[in-house]
């Protein structure tokens, strides 16, 4: 048992992480960006739109994907989780599929940015509605982990 201890701050350092990343997520589409869109100029809504994305994706870049791959990678050598363990049933299978998933929605907000610098901003919404979707998958497997 690791109560309050290094296992515990590994553990939470990556929740919140899901959490800011998920969470910024739902509140650039739901809140912010609808409401510059309705209060703003539209020159003025697709400037700051774009400066709140690369702010976004300048922050998962440099701190989010590290702080989750560092965190992510270390509880799971504590759980003592291998290659082999992860095509095994339950944990290991479970895992694997919010990894998968976890790589999955990188591309697709990688993916979100490219299409929005190129202009393409039916196919930048659909890539940013496949992120956030696939985004709350993964807390819904990661949820369903045990803890370690």
């Amino acid at each position: 048992m690791d109560p309050l201890g290094l296992w515990s701050l590994v553990r939470f350092t990556h929740v919140c992480g899901a959490v800011l990343w998920v969470g910024g997520q739902l509140a650039l589409s739901a809140v912010i960006l609808p409401l510059a869109r309705r209060q703003f100029p539209a020159d003025v809504a697709a400037r700051f739109a774009t400066a709140v994305g690369r702010r976004f994706g300048l922050l998962t870049g440099a701190l989010f994907l590290p702080a989750q791959l560092g965190t992510g990678v270390a509880l799971a050598w504590h759980r003592g989780v291998t290659w082999a363990s992860l095509g095994e049933p339950g944990y290991g299978r479970d895992l694997a599929a919010k990894l998968a998933l976890f790589t999955a929605v990188m591309l697709a907000a990688a993916a979100h940015g490219w299409a929005h610098a190129r202009g393409r901003a039916e196919l930048a919404r659909a890539l940013a509605v496949a992120s956030l979707a696939g985004s709350l998958g993964v807390v819904l497997l990661a949820a369903a982990l045990p803890g370690t």
